[in-house]
């Protein structure tokens, strides 16, 4: 199996809370499926840029498959399971994380228009969404305003992939929280679905 493990946080790996979680998970993941191979995209290593008219074009005409512009769409249709990673910001996930998701909804590579509406082509393969917040957006009143994970399950859903799990890490802010406590539950929860991934 081939594993895309992308990660948008601008911090390092000892300083991100986030990526705490997300490096635990892959060390446990590698330990357990030692023969499947993992590709690591940091978008901000790679630094995704917005797309340019160029790059709207091809979403919908993607035409030459050597076209630099698809190389994210070409690596992201071929694995077969994703490990995202990222903060929760502005009630919402990091703008690079949103550019690096236009650049791989493209029609043909990773869904279809057909007769009845769009049709995603990564059916079968699944993905772990890996985030950090703040605040409880996790379940009360702020939960409808979570728009991050959610934005991110509608749109892997869209292109097809709907094995998709959240371990979220929520009230990392809040004052008076144990925030060892909320990070050793999500580093477990990560632990144990490493195992069946």
């Amino acid at each position: 199996m081939k594993v895309l493990y992308i990660k948008a946080n601008p911090k390092p790996d000892e300083e991100s809370r986030t990526f705490r979680i997300s490096e635990h998970f892959i060390r446990e993941y590698k330990k357990h499926h030692p023969d499947d191979e993992i590709i690591t995209l940091d978008l901000y290593k790679e630094n995704i840029g917005f797309l340019d008219e160029h790059g709207v074009q091809l979403k919908y005409d993607p035409g030459n498959a050597d076209d630099p512009m698809l190389k994210y769409a070409l690596q992201f249709k071929e694995a077969d399971k994703y490990v995202f990673a990222e903060p929760f910001w502005n009630l919402g996930i990091p703008a690079i994380l949103k550019a690096y998701i236009d650049y791989i909804c493209i029609t043909k590579l990773t869904f279809a228009y057909t007769a009845d509406g769009p049709v995603g082509l990564l059916k079968s393969k699944k993905c772990v969404n890996i985030i950090t917040r703040g605040g409880a957006y996790s379940e009360g009143p702020y939960a409808a305003l979570e728009m991050g994970d959610k934005y991110l399950r509608n749109i892997l859903g869209f292109l097809g992939i709907t094995d998709y799990t959240t371990i979220s890490a929520d009230m990392l802010d809040i004052i008076g929280v144990d925030v060892e406590s909320v990070m050793q539950k999500a580093l477990k929860q990560a632990e144990e679905l490493a195992k069946t991934f």
